[in-house]
């Protein structure tokens, strides 16, 4: 299996990155790869930032003044063309932004782990990388869709698994 090479950086203060958070996205991107049958070295930079500067890049390169949970920024040009690091021969897959914040929050609304919405916001943004859209068709969203749960149910963190229970705070 080829490898790859995950920068993951901190670029925020406003939630502490929880201790494994950093391991789980480098599964989950290896996972991707795998699932997908990358035959290639790679790499790929994650970042965490606020909800001010992930809204700030949404509206720079969306057009979209809001807030989101995650930003994906391919290197692959249009015609299939990829960026080669001359050092590493690896390809250069491109840039994920995730919000934690909004992940936190994200986390919260839907009832599960901080690890299961980070992980599927990590896998979610790889397939984006590796040129899926769930914006172009309603088959491609559901296709994305399903790519996603495949890769983390592999990784045991599938939507069933993950859900937390609240106890009584009595």
């Amino acid at each position: 299996m080829p490898k790859i090479k995950v920068y993951v950086k901190n670029n925020q203060t406003e939630v502490k990155v929880p201790v494994g958070i950093r391991l789980l996205i480098r599964r989950c991107c290896q996972a991707v790869l795998a699932t997908e049958k990358f035959d290639r070295a790679a790499e790929v930079s994650v970042s965490f930032v606020s909800n001010n500067e992930i809204r700030n890049l949404n509206k720079i390169y969306r057009n979209k003044d809001s807030v989101t949970d995650v930003l994906s920024f391919p290197l692959t040009g249009e015609d299939g063309t990829v960026e080669i690091n001359p050092e590493t021969n690896a390809v250069q897959l491109g840039d994920v932004v995730i919000s934690l914040e909004t992940a936190v929050k994200q986390a919260q609304n839907y009832g599960h782990s901080l690890e299961r919405e980070i992980g599927f916001l990590t896998v979610h943004s790889m397939l984006h990388l590796l040129g899926y859209d769930h914006e172009t068709s309603q088959l491609d969203q559901r296709i994305m869709r399903e790519k996603e749960e495949s890769v983390l149910e592999k990784l045991g963190i599938s939507r069933d698994a993950t859900f937390v229970i609240r106890g009584d705070k009595g």
